[in-house]
């Protein structure tokens, strides 16, 4: 079995992210570093992650989180910050979250053990939907709407791809709230997005995934998934 592959089994992160450890340094097979990824992991290799053994799991878990603000999209943090994971009950099995959502963003997250299905939920090339409830500070013109629906640019070498605007609606205190979908995930997105286009974000919350709605979850708390949700989440 390629080396991405069996990390992706062992509850480390999902196959993107464990070859960038491998492509580091932090993978060693039988106390050697191994950095290509192509390299053969046999039944009897002993392989570590950071000085640790890791070894696949036949137990799959997928938690559905609507996570609060405060919290960053981490399993751990050096400066001590509340990290998503400070919500999950503790679990022989370790589990990361799917994607990102920035501190202050709240919603939708996805937390598994199954490196396979991260990163067929968060791949590019399956531009799996995700819908995002926002409010800014005034409301929009029509060039505004016009411009982050065609795409804008968001980063020096990047330009978002073409988004759908919808459930448009001005609030009583003066700002404006709208759902927006996008297919990408870069950092702090779609608050890049409003950014470009003379917007201030006073609220964020990701709501659905694919074809898979938050739901009524209350804020903070978590569930599992089922076969058929999970089949929602890879399906716009």
């Amino acid at each position: 079995m390629r080396i991405n592959k069996y990390l992706a089994q062992c509850n480390i992160s999902s196959r993107r992210k464990v070859e960038e450890f491998i492509l580091s340094g932090q993978i060693t097979i039988n106390d050697v570093v191994v950095k290509t990824l192509s390299t053969q992991v046999l039944p009897t290799d002993i392989v570590k992650f950071n000085g640790v053994v890791v070894k696949p799991s036949n137990v799959k878990i997928y938690y559905l989180l609507n996570k609060p603000s405060g919290y960053i999209t981490t399993v751990s943090d050096e400066r001590g910050r509340h990290t998503v994971l400070d919500l999950i009950e503790k679990s022989p099995e370790r589990i990361f979250p799917v994607g990102r959502l920035d501190m202050e963003t709240e919603g939708m997250l996805i937390l598994t053990n199954d490196g396979d299905f991260a990163n067929k939920l968060i791949h590019p090339s399956k531009q799996i939907n995700k819908v995002y409830e926002v409010v800014v500070n005034t409301q929009p013109s029509i060039e505004q709407f016009s411009n982050l629906e065609k795409g804008v640019k968001i980063d020096e070498n990047f330009t978002t791809s073409p988004s759908k605007i919808t459930h448009k609606q001005k609030l009583e205190n003066g700002t404006f709230k709208f759902n927006i979908t996008i297919h990408e995930g870069k950092n702090r997105q779609v608050r890049k997005m409003m950014k470009s286009v003379g917007l201030n974000v006073e609220f964020l919350k990701r709501v659905k995934i694919g074809a898979l709605p938050l739901g009524n979850l209350p804020t903070g708390k978590y569930r599992k998934l089922t076969k058929q949700e999970l089949d929602l989440l890879l399906k716009n």
